[in-house]
């Protein structure tokens, strides 16, 4: 009789555990639903330049600010470290910080941001984009959203919960129009995992009556299907190449998730013994003819983009690459770019910058 019991205690516990797992399942999956392609983004308009000058230098720079979490002694479950969202509220707060007052020391005339955070679990509810917007008064903005996931129960003991993050473009010459383009990703169980992934592209005037077209783009990194990847840059790669032919100028910006040099290994003396298979070439033979990696004009002292992050950051002992940087076309004479050794105090990333004229 006791056994009988036993096993009807037993067996009503694992039929309402099924019940909460297929609830969940559900949930997850019933709400899941990727942005539509090619539509118009609200701008905040404040700056107060109309248009940019040929003949005139500027300043841009690209950060991916890692949703303020990362302080240099962070790891990254999904990198093969241990944590998957923030320390606290105030280390997030202090991170978006010291991301606001390095991009303040640069002095950029366009910045670009990826991984900034709306509102979301991991960064434990800070609001970055009006962290950040608020202190840029006198430049126009656009945002995009590229991640809004249900809450997410992995890894199960420390689940990074539920997400809205995207991309922030911040100009100080007015914005026409801005619009968000969707990129091609996994359709397997991997969707619940990446990024809506997404570029945008504000067209500037320019005072010749052409546009300047910044882009903002942020790839897929974990991602196996090396054909979406493909597909990926493609996408990319056609639409820099259209508006170049309609005598646009392109310059693109962003986290690229491939490697820009030609072995970031080799350059920063990584230790080839661990294996970091995330990290593949960027395809720079097939970028079109007008459109090339812009290159970074200050390289006798390498300084690395990004950091691994399955270990504390040790300057000299951490995997280490160039991953986010520019494309420009034929028309953008590149002046000078570095990225910017910030020491990765906050965020995996450091920010790369790059002067630039219009010819």
């Amino acid at each position: 009789m006791k056994l009988k019991k036993v096993l009807t205690i037993v067996l009503t516990i694992l039929a309402i555990l099924s019940v909460v797992v297929l609830a969940y399942v559900g949930y997850v999956f019933f709400s899941y639903a990727r942005i539509a392609d090619d539509f118009p983004i609200e701008i905040t308009q404040k700056a107060k330049a109309k248009q940019v000058s040929t003949d005139q230098e500027y300043k841009i720079t690209t950060f991916n600010i890692g949703y303020g979490s990362y302080t240099p002694d962070y790891t990254f479950f999904m990198d093969g470290g241990k944590q998957s969202k923030a320390v606290s509220k105030e280390s997030v707060v202090k991170n978006i910080s010291g991301v606001i007052d390095t991009t303040k020391k640069i002095d950029p005339d366009f910045a670009l941001f990826q991984e900034v955070d709306e509102k979301a679990t991991r960064s434990r509810g800070v609001d970055e984009v009006a962290q950040i917007k608020q202190q840029f008064t006198d430049f126009s903005s656009v945002f995009v959203t590229n991640y809004d996931s249900a809450f997410l129960l992995y890894p199960i003991l420390d689940p990074i919960g539920k997400s809205k993050s995207g991309i922030l473009t911040l100009s100080n010459n007015e914005i026409e129009a801005s619009t968000r383009y969707s990129l091609p990703i996994e359709t397997n169980f991997n969707k619940f995992f990446d990024l809506d992934r997404a570029f945008t592209v504000s067209k500037i005037p320019v005072e010749n009556d052409k546009y300047l077209m910044l882009y903002n783009v942020h790839l897929s990194a974990y991602i196996k299907d090396q054909k979406i990847q493909k597909e990926q840059v493609h996408k990319l790669f056609d639409h820099m190449e259209n508006e170049y032919k309609k005598g646009n100028y392109v310059v693109c910006g962003g986290d690229f998730n491939h490697d820009l040099l030609d072995s970031s290994t080799e350059t920063f003396k990584n230790d080839t013994t661990e294996e970091y298979t995330w990290l593949q070439p960027f395809p720079k033979k097939e970028l079109p003819e007008n459109l090339q990696v812009a290159v970074l004009s200050e390289l006798k002292t390498p300084v690395p983009s990004v950091r691994n992050l399955d270990k504390p950051y040790k300057k000299g002992e951490s995997f280490v690459a160039l991953i986010d940087g520019f494309i420009i076309s034929d028309n953008v004479e590149n002046i000078s770019g570095k990225v910017i050794d910030a020491e990765f105090n906050n965020s995996d990333h450091n920010p790369v910058e790059m002067t630039f004229k219009l010819k």
